[in-house]
């Protein structure tokens, strides 16, 4: 396995990393935990040290599954982690929980997080998401005494504006960016790869797959199980599904001519975009992660880069990447 850099930080990473939410929340029900442990013990075999949680995911329960698997190698691995959710209430569905990132609740997200994963310190520590109620900069600031205090190394943020980014920035370096980014969801192009450039700031792309779009699996047929968020998003509608197979099938015409699979080619079209980004495909199956490890090895020529651009740009992608009331959130 090949390893990068997250900007300018000494933060050295694996250049696949594993996104650990789907086996606690928001693609059906939670798996069996024990499945679960050896395959994230699986993923260190395969060369993976980047793992990807929250304390929202479950909630809780994802932390823990993380911190259970990895204990055994904790020296050898990078755990990050998520705080700004509100989970005092009741209803812990994705976006159902309010934001909340005060300085007293980031302390105290932070010490639930450190036992949950049983560590010591927080390798990578993000803002889930922007909360308008508390200015940035006292959101970096908190992050800042956490790291002089020794519980957290680096700061990071997730789904943040180019504005935002700069403000937080200025206060306590920024590590890492995680948003959304793939072959179907191109926007972080426009202002924020910019920005990160600028400023030497590393980019962790969620949902590189699509949501399992991208890996071909998914079709107008698909039947998602209730709990499962796609059954909300826009862009996964029977119709806007078929409308999409489209880009799809490109991907798949070109990962037959590169004897690799569409996961991998969607993957490693992201490895070739900069040098410091390092996407977090998630998966319960031991055969897809090995799959998407592969994807290093799937090199695409600056030729290959331009066929399947041109290619991607004649299709229009149908549906909203989130329902309105999780897109508020977002860019902010």
């Amino acid at each position: 396995m090949q390893k990068r850099k997250l900007g300018k930080s000494n933060l050295e990473v694996s250049a696949i990393g594993l996104g650990c939410m789907g086996m606690s929340f928001s693609y059906g029900p939670p798996k069996d935990k024990p499945e679960m442990i050896s395959l994230i013990r699986s993923a260190v075999e395969l060369g993976v040290t980047f793992f990807d949680t929250a304390e929202v995911y479950g909630p809780f329960t994802n932390e823990e599954l993380v911190g259970e698997a990895l204990a055994p190698v904790r020296k050898q691995v990078v755990i990050a982690t998520k705080f700004g959710f509100d989970l005092s209430g009741g209803d812990k569905r994705p976006g159902a929980a309010g934001l909340n990132s005060r300085p007293a609740h980031i302390r105290e997200a932070v010490e639930g997080s450190l036992k949950r994963l049983k560590v010591e310190v927080i390798d990578l520590l993000y803002q889930h998401r922007v909360d308008p109620d508390v200015p940035i900069e006292e959101v970096a600031g908190a992050v800042k005494e956490l790291i002089q205090q020794g519980k957290v190394k680096h700061f990071g943020m997730s789904e943040a504006g180019a504005q935002t980014i700069r403000r937080a920035h200025a206060i306590q370096p920024v590590t890492a960016l995680q948003s959304e980014y793939s072959l179907w969801w191109r926007e972080p192009e426009a202002e924020v790869l910019p920005t990160l450039e600028e400023l030497g700031i590393g980019f962790v792309p969620f949902s590189p797959l699509g949501k399992g779009f991208l890996t071909g699996a998914i079709n107008e047929n698909t039947q998602f199980s209730s709990d499962d968020f796609r059954n909300k998003v826009p862009r996964f509608s029977e119709e806007n599904r078929k409308a999409n197979g489209a880009l799809v099938a490109v991907m798949e015409k070109f990962a037959a001519q590169k004897q690799a699979t569409p996961a991998q080619i969607a993957l490693a079209w992201l490895l070739a975009q900069k040098p410091w980004i390092v996407p977090i495909p998630g998966t319960t199956k031991l055969n897809r992660l090995q799959e998407n490890c592969g994807a290093v090895s799937a090199k695409l020529s600056p030729e290959d880069l331009r066929e399947l651009e041109s290619a991607a740009a004649k299709i229009k992608v149908q549906g909203a990447r989130y329902p309105d009331n999780l897109q508020k959130l977002v860019g902010r």
